[in-house]
């Protein structure tokens, strides 16, 4: 009788999480070269690409959508998500998850240590408050060592609205004791020019991302175009199907590349509205189902803003109050 003890499930399923999920998607079984290319061409270059699709895209791709089910399923076993496992381990795996410090130390505990990967954090204020200001700051964050506040990785940011500045780049650099070259250096930029070209960035943005050490990637804002190109209610389900399939996008590439997303979201007003706030977010349901966290800032007097957390799933509510300098963001 064999000495050797049979496997486990857990052991089996921790077996598989240990595939490279960098390996080629031509690796995958069922996928020759020219399923491949047709894969590649569309941004699924790896393993992980594919395990994280839907069997609707798939199917688009290859033309059959029982063979797209066969090999998203084959792709997710290999990378252990076909299965259960317990909290113990989703507990083990949060721990893995890394912070950019924000530069303000209040907002950082606000936020239990700063962004986090593998999350889409939602930044929503009107013109002015902020939302571009903290963007450029954690776009030189990111950049920084560790015990600084930093995960020593590099950052995208797709700029919809044309506010993205290098030249503020450079000062919050300089403030942050980091070189302003360099850090412009470590910084992959693209313009939006509309929601379509929007997505495709996204998903191009796979790409840099496996080739570099990339760990933010910035979209300020996220539904400028989509509002510009789809006013009037008769187009309302039309917008938010595509922004619906936008934000899986972003939230897919978020977990499956262990990236921080933050996106910037600007505010509608309620004319109906008598008491209270009369502003909310704009983008509706879609936005606010797909955001892991939801920051809302806000202008107080002189350069003092306010940020609140107002959508969390397990941060409490609360705010706190920091300065824009020339600097950047402080306490």
């Amino acid at each position: 009788m064999s000495s050797k003890k049979k496997k486990t499930d857990a052991e089996v399923a921790q077996a598989t999480v240990e595939v490279n999920p960098e390996l080629d998607v031509e690796e995958l079984e069922g996928i020759g070269k020219v399923t491949g290319a047709k894969l590649k061409e569309k941004g699924y270059y790896t393993i992980r690409d594919v395990a994280f699709a839907s069997v609707k895209e798939l199917a688009e791709i290859i033309g059959n959508e029982e063979r797209a089910a066969q090999i998203i399923e084959a792709a997710r076993k290999m990378l252990g998500l076909h299965s259960f496992i317990s909290a113990l381990e989703v507990y083990e795996r949060r721990k893995k998850i890394r912070r950019i410090s924000t530069g303000v130390r209040s907002l950082d505990e606000l936020l239990g240590g700063g962004i986090e990967t593998r999350a889409v954090t939602e930044i929503v204020g009107e013109f002015g408050s902020g939302k571009t200001q903290l963007c450029h700051q954690l776009a030189v964050m990111v950049q920084l060592p560790e015990e600084r506040g930093g995960l020593g990785a590099k950052a995208i940011y797709i700029d919809t609205e044309n506010t993205f500045r290098p030249e503020r780049i450079m000062q919050i650099a300089r403030a942050r004791g980091a070189d302003p070259d360099q850090a412009l250096h470590n910084i992959f930029y693209a313009r939006a020019y509309s929601s379509d070209h929007q997505m495709i960035l996204v998903e191009q943005a796979k790409q840099i991302i496996k080739q570099h050490n990339v760990a933010l990637l910035v979209v300020d804002s996220v539904i400028a175009h989509f509002r510009s190109e789809f006013p009037g209610r008769e187009n309302l389900a039309e917008r938010q199907q595509k922004l619906n399939k936008h934000v899986a996008d972003l939230l897919r590439l978020a977990d499956a590349y262990d990236v921080a997303v933050v996106i910037t979201n600007q505010v509608m007003a309620q004319p109906d509205v008598f008491f209270g706030n009369p502003l909310r977010p704009a983008g509706g349901n879609i936005l606010a189902h797909g955001a892991t966290y939801r920051i809302w800032l806000r202008k107080s007097k002189e350069n003092i803003r306010i940020a609140k957390i107002f959508d969390s799933p397990y941060h409490p509510e609360g705010e706190v109050s920091f300065r824009i300098t020339e600097e950047g963001l402080v306490d």
